[in-house]
């Protein structure tokens, strides 16, 4: 028996287990199909194919630090997560049954930092973009919430465990805070497209034009006749 690179005791561990017991035992094919369909927005498919069309755009426009910000942090916090897994050596809740269709290690949810890095992302990227602020409340409750049901979805279907899942939504997080604060000289550097679009023409300064000495002073007696 070989021992993990790293151990970490889970003081969670009853929960996890009891978690994953009740949902194996409530599945339903019904169920499993519904979960099948939202654990995808978390899936490495879908994820390579919302980054392309984002990459697509961005070289298009010419956003080149948000193509940067968006190729570092979305394939690379995922490509860390699978440093992760093979260093904690989790094994999953479940392998065996006529629903699994995974295989890996378990900590951290590959699709819940996914989903946290792809969704988290475009919602940085789209915020700054709304004036008001009740849209962008709205952008960033949609993203927790897709976030939040590729997580639950996990979890449901025991290829992760309630731990898991939270661990995946800390790394995302985490990295996606560690990319944002690294590229903030980038982005300064480079005035933002949508910041360029509503910015106002520039206009010429305003200097003041002088007024001859000879105008000064024949408007003297002008004003003392009308008195």
């Amino acid at each position: 028996m070989t021992t993990p690179p790293l151990a970490i005791a889970n003081p969670f561990a009853g929960i996890d287990h009891g978690v994953a017991l009740w949902f194996h035992a409530h599945l339903t094919p019904t169920f499993v199909s519904v979960l099948r369909g939202i654990t995808e927005f978390g899936s490495s498919e879908w994820i390579a194919i919302a980054l392309s069309i984002a990459v697509l755009l961005f070289v298009f426009k010419r956003w080149w630090p948000s193509l940067v910000m968006m190729v570092v942090a979305v394939p690379g916090g995922m490509l860390l997560n699978e440093w992760v897994k093979i260093l904690v050596h989790r094994h999953r809740p479940f392998v065996d049954g006529w629903f699994v269709d995974w295989s890996g290690y378990s900590f951290a949810s590959g699709h819940t930092i996914g989903a946290t890095l792809l969704y988290g992302q475009l919602a940085l990227f789209i915020i700054p973009m709304i004036k008001n602020r009740r849209g962008r409340v709205l952008v960033y409750s949609a993203a927790t919430f897709v976030i939040g049901l590729v997580g639950f979805s996990r979890i449901a279907l025991g290829a992760h465990y309630f731990t898991d899942v939270l661990g995946g939504m800390f790394l995302g997080a985490s990295w996606l805070t560690l990319c944002l604060l690294v590229s903030r000289p980038l982005r300064r550097a480079v005035v933002p497209p949508v910041i360029a679009d509503v910015l106002p023409d520039a206009t010429p300064a305003l200097v003041p034009v002088p007024v001859p000495a000879q105008a000064e002073v024949a408007a003297g007696p002008a004003s003392e006749s009308l008195i």
